[in-house]
């Protein structure tokens, strides 16, 4: 990567505020100042970001202890500062995905399962419901479904579904007659 140079006057209490903490995590002048500028356009790229929510919460002070060394190990290796912010939303974010492909999983192999048993189910198989038509292997409850029909003849469902229609159009009539 190409490099250019910067350079700036700073007041001298900060330039000794920051040379302490270059020495305390044994980093650079060159370092510190890229982390910083990086820090300030990544954070200049959240402000169009529309206006979050504060998610707060307290942790043990060993947890605490811990997410610190992480953090400042992480600047050490990768010679960029992360932020504890940026820390823990990243894991919120890992661990939603996560979570998000195992509900699909779930649902995936809840509707599989839907499936199987339905078609088992219309195949007579684990429900214990008679033996079936062994004609056609329909369950019996089909098996006025495989009966051929002439023309013109029908079956007892379809007569009773005329009948009620009929007596609907009549209660229809009547309401008509007497509004």
């Amino acid at each position: 990567m190409e490099t250019k140079g910067v350079t700036c006057k700073i007041p001298l209490d900060l330039h000794n505020r920051i040379s302490e903490e270059i020495r305390e995590t044994e980093s650079t002048m060159s370092k510190f100042i890229e982390m910083i500028i990086q820090e300030h356009y990544e954070k200049g790229a959240g402000k169009f970001m529309a206006k979050g929510r504060t998610l707060a919460f307290q942790v043990s002070e060993e947890l605490f202890q811990r997410v610190k060394e992480y953090l400042e190990r992480f600047e050490k290796v990768h010679h960029r500062r992360l932020t504890q912010k940026e820390f823990i939303i990243g894991l919120i974010e890992q661990a939603l995905e996560e979570a998000e492909e195992e509900f699909e999983a779930a649902e995936a192999a809840g509707r599989e399962e839907q499936e199987e048993s339905a078609w088992a189910t219309a195949q007579g198989g684990e429900t214990g419901e008679g033996e079936g038509d062994p004609s056609t292997g329909l369950p019996s409850e089909y098996a006025a479904w495989s009966v051929p029909q002439e023309d013109g003849q029908e079956t007892a469902d379809e007569d009773e579904g005329e009948a009620e229609d009929e007596a609907a159009e009549a209660e229809d009539a009547e309401e008509e007659i007497y509004a």
